[in-house]
């Protein structure tokens, strides 16, 4: 279920987390059982045709206010939202055992950036009180897409509170309500159903954005693999009972960081793009989100991915190392991190296109799978299975995790967000940074004690966040530790972003003990989906932990986290097999941190028009003279802030087409080729004819009433 507060023979004092597992506690992971299993492959098969699952699918509108509110993910105060690029959806997957529909998992894929403890809480505890005990926390899972131009504040712990002032109650409330809809909808369609298994390789959609600390791990280890990188896209197909595809999973690693840290506009990036491109090629003529054909584009072993492949450049004018490549070691440009920017495939385009190709790169990847013929049916038990933590190390020495603490790298940000000052990644001597941080971070977290510092070694502690409670906790205590099974499928639900090697071990490890175990034979399949249910920052292999880029920085479990994961959701494999029932016992869950919330987002006062002017009223209209496709539209209203009314569900803009019945709505805000700010919209690729631009908006008066309001552009012509 959860990371437990482990005792430990140390003073509680000293370790207030209780993060530490009992001593006389010694367990044993043999890293050379990683690799006895024969390789993960997908042997083809006939599909079934009984419906041996119950499957059921749904998705909902999960957009938080869309101006005025930090975005989550860059931690950059200044990406603050002023508008709307697509809409984030939450997608549920619901499969139950057709001759048990008790056994069932409950996959929400969610368009944020990652899973929340409180979130899910609420999301069960509305759950329990319409379907009982059917939705547990050990079968429902959370999982972010990672996007990181998704609305923020809705993380429960303090720290990634901070740069979005607080709580943002309208964030959480949406991603529950669109989550919950989204479940209603799975759960109300569950038919009987087959699913299947396939894969391809994608290629040139990712790329290690720490190569440096990848090398660290052994020589031999890495010539296990071709390239820093997994390139497999696992793609697993819902079809009804008569062989119709009714939608898809699929697994992929890359960053949500198409879009840069000074996008404005909320978006779901390269997966939600990703998802839409199949939802709207499943059904051309449905609006996003009333799509009957659901997509869930996985986020995967993602730490150090990144979808900007062309590689870390310096963007420093004037300077002698202008557009070239970032320094290898420590991704610097003139040994400053500010400047060292990764560049997306089409980053000299738009600011869309590279996070554009990188959603079509998935899309067209995923296609092929589904379309192909190489697809093997699943068939076997549901099962799901949660607990807690615990580490040691393979040669039976004690090892422990630490009380939560971020490195000095962790400030020094990564290619896709670079950090500032004078921080930077790899460098785990905290002597050559500024004097001024060593006395400044003492008023931040309260200073590491030796024994915290031996823990963390070589890490050296920039935010002892672990100990830090005040006003509420910093960094959580207990992470939810999950896995679903899905017939020879298993799902390894993570707290966290597994780097590549990390990632590799991880899924070896657990197919390897499915298989000695006798849960599943040579055709168990493992994947990674995360970061889910509770955000425990990175997970890097010991030998990355070692380098200290701003991944190992933020492992912030210390250097065994890896090895404790490894070995908890190994002990979770008996529980998934055929026969097992009952869940291992657990402590309680993560203490209960939104009651405490600060929020420092001012709330919206009054609206007010300009003088002699009324909302919706046009202030610049279309042009007279036809437009063609490609051709960029763009009106602007007397508009009202959109955090009156989120729209969940709706839209803030139509584009109107002109037919022999009327006007007809052919583009929404969910559409990539429209954006909503409070002065443009803009559409392409359109069809020939009569359209006009229609704004729905909400103003708030002084005594507090909201009403809602419409704009409608004149008619133009599309030649």
């Amino acid at each position: 279920m959860y990371l437990p507060p482990f005792s430990t023979a140390l003073a509680d004092s000293v370790f207030p987390f209780n993060w530490i597992y009992d001593a006389t506690r010694l367990f044993v992971v043999y890293l050379a059982a990683f690799f006895t299993a024969s390789p993960q492959s997908i042997e083809v098969q006939g599909s079934n045709s009984s419906g041996d699952y119950l499957i059921g699918l749904g998705i909902g509108d999960v957009t938080g206010p869309v101006v005025e509110t930090n975005m989550m993910g860059y931690a950059y105060l200044p990406q603050t939202d002023t508008g709307l690029h697509m809409r984030q959806r939450s997608r549920a997957f619901i499969v139950a055992d057709a001759s048990n529909p008790s056994e069932r998992v409950l996959f929400i894929n969610s368009d944020i950036c990652m899973g929340d403890t409180g979130i899910r809480r609420t999301i069960l505890s509305s759950l329990q009180s319409s379907y009982g005990d059917l939705y547990t926390p050990a079968n429902t899972a959370l999982v972010g897409t990672h996007a990181h131009s998704g609305v923020g504040g809705y993380l429960e712990n303090l720290l990634p509170q901070v740069t979005s002032l607080g709580y943002v109650n309208a964030t959480a409330a949406a991603i529950v309500s669109g989550t919950l809809k989204a479940i209603t909808d799975a759960h109300n369609s569950l038919v009987p159903g087959n699913l299947k298994l396939g894969n391809t390789t994608l290629l040139n959609a990712n790329r290690n954005r720490s190569p440096s600390a990848y090398l660290a791990n052994p020589e031999w280890e890495r010539a296990i693999y071709e390239g820093n990188q997994d390139t497999t896209v696992t793609v697993l197909g819902f079809e009804n009972a008569d062989g119709d595809a009714t939608g898809l999973l699929s697994f992929f690693p890359v960053h949500g960081t198409s879009l840069y840290e000074n996008n404005t506009l909320v978006s779901g990036d390269n997966k939600g793009m990703a998802a839409w491109m199949y939802e709207s090629y499943i059904e051309p003529s449905s609006m996003p989100g009333n799509n009957s054909f659901v997509a869930g584009f996985v986020q995967s072993n993602v730490g150090d991915t990144t979808p900007n492949t062309l590689g870390a450049y310096c963007e420093s004018p004037g300077k002698p190392w202008d557009g070239q490549p970032c320094e290898f070691e420590h991704s610097t440009c003139g040994n400053r991190t500010e400047d060292c920017h990764g560049r997306g495939p089409g980053f000299n385009i738009s600011d869309f296109e590279s996070n554009r190709i990188i959603g079509q790169a998935q899309f067209e990847a995923t296609r092929t799978v589904m379309e192909g013929s190489n697809m093997t049916a699943v068939s076997g038990s549901v099962k799901s299975a949660h607990d807690e933590l615990f580490v040691t190390l393979p040669n039976g020495t004690l090892a422990r995790t630490c009380p939560a603490a971020l490195g000095y790298s962790f400030a020094g940000g990564t290619t896709d967000g670079p950090g500032a000052f004078d921080f930077i990644q790899g460098d785990n001597s905290s002597q050559s940074q500024n004097p001024f941080w060593e006395v400044v971070k003492r008023f931040i977290t309260p200073a590491p004690s030796e024994e915290q510092i031996t823990c963390h070694y070589p890490k050296p502690i920039l935010l002892n966040s672990g100990y830090n409670h005040q006003p509420y906790d910093w960094s959580p205590g207990t992470v939810d530790v999950q896995m679903l099974r899905v017939g020879q499928f298993v799902i390894l639900v993570m707290p966290g972003e597994l780097t590549t090697m990390a990632g590799r071990r991880m899924r070896n490890a657990l197919r390897a003990k499915l298989i000695a175990e006798g849960v599943l034979d040579d055709r168990a399949y493992v994947v990674i989906a995360g970061p889910a249910n509770t955000y425990g920052h990175y997970i890097t292999t010991r030998e990355e932990y070692g380098v200290q880029r701003y991944e190992g920085a933020s492992t912030i479990f210390g250097p065994a986290t890896l090895d404790a994961y490894i070995h908890k959701y190994s002990e979770l494999v008996p529980y998934l097999g055929d026969s097992a029932t009952g869940m291992p016992s657990s402590i309680a869950a993560p203490p209960e941190q939104t009651s405490k919330a600060i929020s420092l987002q001012t709330s919206v006062v009054v609206d007010n028009p300009p003088i002699f002017k009324h909302f919706g009223d046009v202030l610049i209209d279309v042009e007279s003279s036809p437009y063609h496709a490609g051709d960029t539209v763009a009106a602007r209203f007397v508009g009202a802030n959109p955090r009156n009314n989120l729209r969940l569900e709706g839209t803030f803009l139509t584009v109107d087409r002109q037919t022999n019945t009327g006007w007809v709505v052919v583009r929404t805000d969910s559409h990539p080729s429209t954006t909503y700010q409070w002065n443009r919209t803009t559409k392409d690729g359109t069809p020939a004819g009569t359209y006009r631009i229609t704004y729905y908006g909400d103003s708030k008066s002084l005594l507090g009433s909201i009403s809602a309001f419409t704009g409608e552009s004149s008619s133009f012509v599309v030649g």
